[in-house]
């Protein structure tokens, strides 16, 4: 096993860098950058061994635009999300009455972190989430049933936070990790 000597900066994640990625392929689509000069940075992304050295890809590109919530909602009946769909940072459910089944097993999360706000009067949900999610729950309140989570026993590196939060009326939330 190799060390890092003391002062050396702390190796770069690959989240950093895949997120490095996708700001410059979006600021090449916004015609922020040309062709070469995107494939001048990118290399320069790839090749990254530190932090200074995205910032330095990065430089000159307008400041990314703020997180803003996305918004699912339903007065009554069913609402679902399954299969292959993308996860925003800011993930808001409001629903009067009626059941929510929000599978992430497949879904594309972006973020290492996910704010799920639950805004829930009468009607269960059921929550899948990655395998190998983190998941938060001590900012949801429940109201007339307990929570069902078990978390999970870890055995690696963990995925994506998933934090939940918001208030559950009269209904029961479930939420369980992907078998595979």
């Amino acid at each position: 096993m190799t060390s890092l000597p003391e002062n050396s900066p702390p190796p770069l994640a690959e989240d950093a860098r895949d997120r490095a990625v996708r700001r410059l392929q979006e600021a090449y689509a916004e015609g922020l950058v040309s062709h070469e000069e995107l494939d001048e940075r990118l290399h320069r992304v790839l090749t990254a061994t530190a932090r200074d050295d995205l910032a330095s890809a990065l430089a000159a590109l307008p400041a990314e635009p703020p997180d803003t919530t996305s918004v699912i909602g339903a007065a009554g009946g069913r609402i679902t999300r399954r299969g292959v769909w993308r996860v925003p940072r800011f993930l808001k459910v409001e629903s009067a009455y009626g059941t929510v089944r929000l599978d992430l097993s497949r879904a594309v999360i972006e973020h290492p972190v996910v704010d799920i706000e639950l805004q829930l009067g009468t009607g269960g949900a059921r929550i899948t989430v990655p395998r190998d999610a983190e998941v938060e729950v001590e900012g949801l309140h429940t109201g007339w049933k307990d929570l069902r989570y078990k978390p999970r026993q870890s055995s690696g590196p963990t995925g994506p936070k998933i934090r939940f939060s918001g208030t559950m009326g009269f209904g029961r939330l479930k939420i369980r990790h992907a078998r595979r």
